[in-house]
């Protein structure tokens, strides 16, 4: 790590709202040339610790130095002005114009009667896509990018505007394995340019790989950085939540039933899938593993009816079942959680009350119409069961933390009594808090006789929940192993074909 004098400091920050304290006398500092991890559950105060670093908010009280000078006052534009640049989760290009048009905003002056320079324009922007390895033609519609490759537009489009310190904002949360790798070469390289870098995310498996040291947020207070490679995840853990989590997958003994679900030979041209064989049984977790393109999520679709299935059989309690729709399967029992949370899992605008019973809106509706009271006590009732926090059930989606959400969308279906749930990466981008009682939440279901289908790209999350693994490869299923043989190192053999 270069430099003696940090590129930022912050000492003794603390910022309220509304009573409630969200940060509270943090401290952190970022060196030149250092990759340096802030993490903590929801609600620790990260992101309100951004937001005051990129002069989105005003802190109460405490200090912000940039290269050893005090930052008396701050905003977004002060905070460009002195390096500081932020790349979130979801990259905030305009999908309209091109790529050399989104990294030229802002940071172009106007050239000789106000006309553009549009050789000059595209030419920088090659530069910059060099710079971070990237092979975007400047003048693609930055719309038709892929995640990862507007992810690498926005740091290209930070580094023309000479950012010395960048923020990383849960990078890699949509990312294949390649692609994560490949945001790691860019970060290594800045690093060596003496970028430094505050990395967010709750992958703690990545920090040991990225990472140089790690500072611990609860509860709105600093409760330690320690350097990476001295601390395990299990001792993270335990500073992030303030207690032993052996509990973070809570497996049981459940007794397992009949075989309540079962597909024979299913397949879809739509989708690739083929020759998938695979039963699931009343009160039993089976996890789904496998590459990114294996064919895990499209399984979902075509079983949830998304998607046709042209081949094959699905059976529930060995009756054979065909779904052209979605409305079909939730009516005979069968729940599907996907994937993208925000996108499909819940309606972000619409009120807590309102999307627990999305799904069940022919209980609740009648001849004189929607029964908003029994919404609001089924409500009720579900926000309690599982946990979620919030003041109110009338606050919109949106205001929850990610594990909130994903509570939210799984009393959705819960609802509907299913005897079939499916559940894709169920614990996707949320802290390791939330995780937990998740993951508890399914230990209940399934003791009452729900038979589970667990997608998850976390092999912790698949070997700690599992009683059977089934390994997708090429669009099938590859293999199956039971719980007591399965190791990280046969499912990824299996997974890559070895």
């Amino acid at each position: 790590m270069t430099g003696q004098t940090p590129l930022l400091t912050a000492e003794r920050v603390t910022k309220s709202y509304a009573g409630v304290q969200a940060l509270r006398d943090a401290s952190f500092e970022l060196r030149g040339g250092e990759v340096h991890a802030l993490v903590g559950e929801n609600g620790a105060g990260k992101s309100t610790f951004i937001k005051i670093v990129t002069g989105a908010v005003t802190p109460d009280s405490g200090e912000l130095t940039v290269n050893g000078d005090l930052v008396r006052e701050n905003s977004p534009a002060i905070s460009k002005s002195l390096g500081i640049a932020a790349i979130y989760q979801q990259p905030a290009l305009f999908p309209e114009l091109t790529v050399a048009e989104n990294i030229a905003i802002g940071l172009e002056r106007k050239g000789f009667f106000g006309f553009v320079n549009w050789n000059e324009r595209r030419r920088a922007a090659k530069e910059l896509l060099d710079r971070v390895g990237a092979k975007i033609d400047p003048e693609t519609p930055a719309g038709e990018l892929s995640m990862p490759q507007q992810q690498l537009v926005e740091i290209a489009r930070a580094l023309g505007a000479n950012a010395k310190i960048l923020i990383f904002d849960e990078p890699t949360a949509s990312l294949s394995e390649e692609d994560t790798q490949n945001l790691f070469r860019v970060i290594r390289e800045l690093r060596s340019q003496g970028v430094g870098m505050i990395y967010i995310s709750h992958r703690l498996e990545e920090l040991p790989v990225i990472a140089d040291r790690v500072t611990v947020l609860r509860d709105g207070l600093t409760i330690g950085t320690k350097v990476m490679a001295e601390v395990s995840s299990e001792e993270l853990i335990k500073l992030m939540v303030g207690r032993e989590l052996s509990a973070v997958f809570p497996k049981r003994v459940v007794e397992i039933g009949e075989t309540i679900f079962e597909l024979k030979n299913l397949g879809s041209r739509a989708v690739g899938i083929k020759n998938i064989n695979l039963s699931v049984r009343a009160g039993e977790i089976v996890g789904v593993a496998g590459l990114i393109g294996a064919g895990r999520t499209e399984l979902a679709k075509a079983i949830f009816g998304i998607v046709e299935s042209d081949a094959g059989e699905i059976l529930l309690r060995g009756k054979p079942m065909h779904f052209g729709h979605p409305s079909e399967a939730i009516d005979v029992g069968i729940a599907y959680l996907p994937e993208d949370r925000r996108k499909h899992g819940v309606v972000l605008d619409f009120p807590i009350s309102a999307n627990i019973t999305l799904a069940s809106l022919k209980k609740l509706s009648g001849f004189k119409g929607m029964n908003f009271g029994k919404e609001k006590e089924i409500a009720a009732e579900y926000t309690r069961r599982l946990g979620v926090k919030t003041p109110t059930i009338h606050n919109a989606v949106s205001t929850l933390s990610g594990g909130n959400q994903q509570k939210v969308a799984l009393s959705r279906w819960l609802m509907t009594k299913p005897s079939v749930l499916i559940l894709d990466e169920p614990t996707q981008g949320i802290d390791v808090g939330a995780k937990s009682e998740i993951h508890s939440l399914m230990m209940e279901i399934a003791e009452q006789g729900v038979a589970i289908l667990m997608i998850s790209s976390e092999l912790p999350e698949i070997l700690g929940m599992s009683d059977r693994i089934a390994v997708m490869r090429g669009g099938t299923i590859a293999k199956v192993f039971d719980r007591s043989e399965a190791t990280q190192d046969k499912i990824l053999a299996v997974a890559l074909g070895h």
